[in-house]
């Protein structure tokens, strides 16, 4: 049984979702990345996962998968936060063995996406997401929707997916995706609770949208916490500034270093480490390029000059 009973009514908000901590050698730095965890629990940040693309699971081993995934939900537990594991892969026995295992290390909840190498055929989206829940039937489960998986979902796809799926709570919608359009996010909002980055927030927080696969929430929980209560007491007012000041952020990074061509991991990387909030390393796997030092400190700069709140990190749990 997992520790934390995840249901529409407690799984939401702004979950951490972590960049793994490499060596200097490319191993897995457990200590590291323990500690991350446990500071993002301290924070008060009410989940922690990793998996998805900023946890490099396309560039990860099974053993490391393992290593990983004992790793965070052991941490998140002892700090009393439940966890989630992505156990996307590029075929359905992989992604079913990543479930098993992370159902027997007690996480509480898995993601999964559709596998992206080759284009999934109508016919097999319920069923692959039906046997890879099967896996793990007592945990929460959550759709990863990405256009990088070749295939966009539709509402009736997703309704279909619920019935197949009775654990399906919480879909993590990504640009080009049915849930980022306020018709679309209203509609899934009826079964299913919709996770959107917090720059859509101001947008799609009246259409129902429930929160966030976050890592802004690790840059700064302050800001971000503070923005999802704005989300909870409907001050649309307090989050639209806030969301404009995540817009301008983006515009920054996007401008800047756009051309060196980052993976989503490199920025969550570079985005923790200017604001001093996590000690993540800032290498990626090859062949991804990773961050440098001067990176790190341009964007802090630029926060001085433009975003200081996000330089105003919480005390130290």
């Amino acid at each position: 049984m997992p520790q934390y009973l995840l249901n529409r009514g407690n799984f939401r908000g702004p979950w951490a979702g972590l960049p793994v901590a490499w060596t200097a050698n490319d191993e897995f730095d457990r200590a590291t990345f323990r500690n991350d965890v446990i500071r993002c629990c301290r924070a008060g940040i009410p989940g922690v996962y990793t998996g998805g693309t900023t946890g490099e699971f396309y560039a990860v081993e099974f053993e490391e998968f393992q290593q990983i995934t004992e790793t965070v939900v052991e941490a998140a537990h002892e700090c009393g936060t439940p966890a989630m594991i992505g156990v996307t892969a590029t075929c359905t026995r992989s992604a079913v063995r990543r479930a098993q295992f992370a159902a027997a290390a007690g996480a509480d909840a898995i993601q999964v996406a559709l596998p992206f190498w080759m284009t999934v055929p109508d016919s097999q989206i319920v069923p692959f997401f039906r046997d890879v829940a099967a896996a793990a039937p007592e945990l929460a489960f959550s759709v990863y929707e990405t256009t990088r998986a070749k295939r966009v979902l539709t509402i009736a796809e997703h309704a279909a997916i619920r019935e197949a799926v009775p654990q399906y709570v919480m879909v993590k919608s990504n640009a080009g995706t049915v849930g980022c359009s306020v018709e679309g996010c209203r509609a899934l909002h009826e079964f299913v609770n919709v996770f959107v980055g917090e720059h859509l927030w101001p947008e799609l927080g009246p259409a129902g949208a429930a929160g966030c696969c976050s890592a802004c929430v690790y840059w700064n929980p302050r800001v971000i916490l503070g923005a999802w209560e704005s989300v909870e007491q409907q001050d649309w007012e307090s989050l639209a500034q806030v969301g404009r000041k995540l817009q301008a952020q983006s515009k920054f990074l996007h401008e800047t270093f756009g051309s060196r061509e980052f993976t989503d991991t490199a920025y969550d990387r570079l985005g923790s480490r200017a604001t001093g909030f996590l000690q993540t390393s800032l290498n990626c796997r090859s062949p991804y390029p990773g961050v440098q030092p001067e990176d790190v400190e341009l964007l802090r700069q630029w926060y001085r000059d433009h975003f200081p709140e996000m330089l105003d990190l919480p005390p130290a749990g």
